[in-house]
This record gives structure tokens, sequence and C-alpha cells, in this order.
């Protein structure tokens, strides 16, 4: 009898990147080593590299099968919940919330390729429907690749990271609107899943250097990057952003994920913390969709604290009901945000175990 096994070191690397995200929506800049690796510089990235690891060449002998399966694990859920959400913006626009767009063919089939912020209180969610095209450019490609005998990783991750970098250098000279956004986000994004299958197939088994070396040579150019450089964060959902040219996106993607993967395997190292980024590392998608709504919960206890005690009364009401960006701090206390931190990962987390309680019941 065999146990399952779990790559905690991915695990944790996946849980890192979720809780970057969080953080990330929230403006709450604490887990940047100091400005030095800004979230939006790579963490959309994280998940891009992660997919790309796991996925298996054996998928180009069933590739029905395979895109079918992708369909239930990804695009299924997200359908179901962009109903969900669509259903609930409907129902807060009668109680005078303006935030969301309304239910229409358009924001319930189409938009969700078209950038996914449809009804904004699942937005980040985006990421599932161009990963989901992704997976499909990936195997295509490469089944394609193998038949005419040119299915090297080297020369794949090339070619895509040659076609992104186009891409930027498009989108900088203002090519990139519209409807073009569809190519240009899967082709800006398409390297991050190929360096994933790179890093498996050919770097893993070279990635041994020590723990000092390692970071010492990785955050130095992350160094040089950071001062020589107009800034490094730029908009993966909307390919815009791109402060320093073609280049150094993709350099900063390395940088960010190469830095967070060392992390993550000294990390994996630590039970205490081990144990609690795996759990988070395995509900990444629960809490990719559900936590910009978990903040909502969290203003909406403080909108009622302020209509209902003397606590509170400078909490925005306005902002409230049409910007779902808005963060209330209680005082201005930047330290708040780690109760909005906690309820975007914890009340997704709590919803998962119990869907699962449910379905083994």
């Amino acid at each position: 009898m065999t146990g399952h096994y779990e790559n905690k070191e991915f695990r944790i690397l996946s849980a890192i990147g979720m809780i970057l995200v969080v953080a990330g929506h929230l403006g709450f800049n604490v887990f940047d080593v100091g400005g030095l690796f800004p979230y939006y510089s790579f963490h959309v990235f994280i998940f891009l590299f992660v997919s790309g690891y796991f996925y298996k060449k054996e998928a180009e002998k069933g590739i029905g099968s395979y895109l079918a399966g992708k369909v239930v694990s990804l695009l299924l859920p997200y359908y179901i919940f962009n109903v969900v959400y669509g259903v609930l913006a409907a129902v807060l626009h009668h109680a005078g919330f303006s935030i969301g767009q309304e239910l229409s063919f358009y924001s319930l089939v189409l938009a969700p390729f078209d950038g996914g912020h449809q009804f904004m209180y699942q937005f980040p969610a985006w990421f599932v429907p161009v990963l989901f095209l992704i997976e499909v450019i990936n195997v295509c490609m490469r089944k394609v690749l193998s038949l005419i005998r040119l299915n090297n990783e080297w020369l794949i991750f090339s070619l895509c990271l040659l076609a992104g970098i186009l891409t930027v250098w498009l989108a900088d000279g203002g090519h990139v609107y519209g409807w073009y956004r569809i190519p240009g986000r899967l082709l800006f994004m398409l390297p991050g899943y190929e360096l994933g299958c790179l890093y498996r197939q050919k770097l893993e088994r070279l990635d041994t250097l020590p723990h000092a070396v390692y970071f010492a040579a990785v955050m130095g150019i992350q160094l040089l990057i950071s001062v020589f450089s107009g800034g490094l964060a730029f908009s993966a959902v909307w390919v815009t952003s791109f402060a320093n040219g073609p280049f150094i996106p993709y350099l900063t993607v390395i940088t960010g994920i190469a830095f967070w993967l060392r992390a993550a395997r000294i990390l994996q190292d630590i039970p205490v913390l081990a144990g609690k980024l795996v759990t988070i590392g395995r509900y990444t998608y629960s809490i990719m969709m559900h936590h910009i709504f978990a903040f909502f919960l969290v203003k909406t206890v403080f909108y009622w604290i302020s209509r209902l005690t003397p606590l509170c009364q400078e909490f925005d009401a306005a902002m409230y009901f049409s910007e779902i960006n808005f963060v209330y701090l209680p005082g201005g206390a930047e330290a708040a945000k780690w109760l909005y931190l906690f309820a975007g990962i914890g009340l997704p987390l709590l919803f998962s175990f119990a869907v699962e309680r449910l379905r083994r019941d």
C-alpha cells in the first residue's frame, strides 16, 4: 500500500503566490522584502510556473480527455461561481450597490475571457479562463512540434519568450487593446507556463547552489534592476504598465519566482509553517475565487457597526456601495489590513472545508 505523494515545495510556492495576491489586492506590501520584490512584477506568473511544472507529456497522447479534464477542473467551477456572483451583484444592485455589470449573455459567457472583471466580487479569478486557454495552447503546440520532431524544451521556451517580448513591445506602442488584449494576454503569459516546464525538465536538477550564494545572486540582480528601473510592477490582465521596455518584465518574473521558490524549499523543512502553507496551497482556486467577497463581508461588518453604534463613524458608505477595492481601516490603522488578509484566506478555506464535509456526508 503506497501513500499519495505531495510536492510540498510547490504547494508552499502556490500558497506564497496566493498570499501575495491577497495582500496585493489590499495594497499591503508587508511581504515585498522592503520593496525589492513588488508583487505585481511576478506574482501572477507563480501560478503559471507551478502549472507548467506539473504538466505531463502523457497529455499529448490523449488531448481530448486532457482538455475535458481541464474543463471540469477549471472552467466548470468558474462558470458556476460566475453565475452565483452575477446573481449576487444583481441582488445588491437593488440594495443600492453599483458594483458589477448587469446579467447578460456577455457578462455570463463571454466576459470571463475578456478580462474577467464582469461582476467584480470574484475578479481575481480572471486568471482561470486564461490558464485554461494556455493549457490548450501548450498541449496542442507540443503535439504539433512532436509530429515534426521539434518538441525541445529550450526551443519551446525560447520561442514563447520571444513572442512574449514582442507582445510587450507592441503593448508599449499602444497596439494591444480591446479584443487584441485576449491574444496579447495569452502570448504575454505563456512564457511563465513554459518556464515551469523547462524548470522541471532541465533546470531543477541544476538548482543546487547553497542558500547564501543563491539569495545573494538573486537579490543582487533584483537590486540592480530596481535601482536602474522606472518601476517594476505591470498589469498581466490588461497587458499594460510596462515601465522598462520588453525585457525587464520577464527578468523580474524569473527573479521573483526564483526568490520565493528557494524560500518555499526552506519553509518545507519547518513543520509548523509548512503544514499551514501546504493547506493554503491545496485551496488556491477557492481563495482566488472568493477572497474579494471575503473582504466585502469584513467591510459589511464595519458598515453595520458604523450604522448601529458610535464606532467607525468615519466609514465611507458611498465608497462601500460603489467601489469594490475600497478598504476601510478603523482609525486609519494600516495594521487593520491583517484582518482583511486573514479573512481573505481563512473564509474561503472554511467554505472549502464545509463543501468537502458535505460531499463526504
